[in-house]
């Protein structure tokens, strides 16, 4: 079960290993209009093997302001569970955090606190951008500029301007996990109408491109839609995995930036 409650816990949106090219964009200069501090979203996790969704774990997503080393900065939170039927089979309790420059959208601190079937993982990365490092519990590691983490990552995409791309565009950016540094990016689709567990909306459609040998098949065949208004709300993710499927649902929000106007018809 443990790649199922990944698959929410992550989003699985931004996180997949991809085969990119040299960036001929950046994943730099962006700055806030998406999201405000005391923002929650919950997301359902359903796993499909038989032609049938079933409900397995939850991921809630969390924004507060704080200050952080003199800095202004968004303290985000991704905490994922297994239900308690999964929970027999294998229990999953994890927590990710980030601090986001509020300035830059940089993450400045990165928390990563996993429990999975008894297996721990305690990772906790600080960005020095200015000397290109992230220090972490296993070393001083090189990286990119614009370098974001698992979290930040998806705050900083929902505040991409997708008007600017054509569908079948690349919007390429630099990931920190794992003391390495991932070069990815994402492919915009275009806009469509989806039908979530939560409702109808006018979407925005993109892919990431994943190889195999992570928990998702290789190619582009992850689909992640975001609300076609301005709070770029992720609305659903529907990947293939080694066995069945996954869908991974907004199922409640809090204290958006703005009206969901991309809302077009409840369930």
């Amino acid at each position: 079960m443990n790649i199922i409650v990944k698959a929410g816990i992550l989003l699985a949106v931004l996180s997949g290993y991809s085969q990119a090219q040299e960036p001929k964009d950046t994943f730099c200069g962006i700055k806030n209009t998406a999201f405000v501090a005391g923002e929650v979203i919950t997301m359902k996790v359903f796993y499909n093997s038989l032609g049938v969704y079933i409900g397995a774990g939850e991921a809630t997503f969390t924004s507060s302001l704080e200050r952080f080393n003199g800095k202004s900065v968004y303290h985000c939170v991704g905490e994922g569970k297994s239900y308690s039927f999964f929970d027999n089979f294998f229990k999953v309790r994890d927590r990710y955090e980030t601090y986001i420059d509020t300035s830059s959208m940089l993450p400045v601190k990165f928390i990563r606190n996993v429990d999975e079937g008894g297996y721990k993982i305690y990772n906790n990365v600080t960005f020095n951008h200015s000397a290109g490092t992230a220090i972490t519990t296993k070393g001083v590691f090189k990286t990119t500029s614009c370098i974001q983490d698992v979290i930040s990552a998806i705050y900083y995409a929902r505040n991409i301007n997708f008007d600017k791309y054509k569908p079948g565009d690349k919007i390429p950016f630099d990931m920190f996990l794992d003391d390495e540094v991932y070069h990815l990016y994402i492919r915009y689709i275009g806009k469509e109408n989806v039908k979530t567990r939560y409702g109808k909306f006018r979407a925005i459609k993109f892919k990431p491109l994943l190889i195999k040998g992570t928990m998702f098949d290789g190619g582009e065949k992850m689909t992640a839609w975001v609300s076609d208004d301005p709070n770029h709300l992720i609305l659903r993710v529907e990947s293939p995995i080694a066995v069945g499927s996954v869908k991974v649902d907004m199922y409640g929000y809090k204290n958006l930036r703005y009206p969901l106007t991309s809302l077009v018809g409840l369930r």
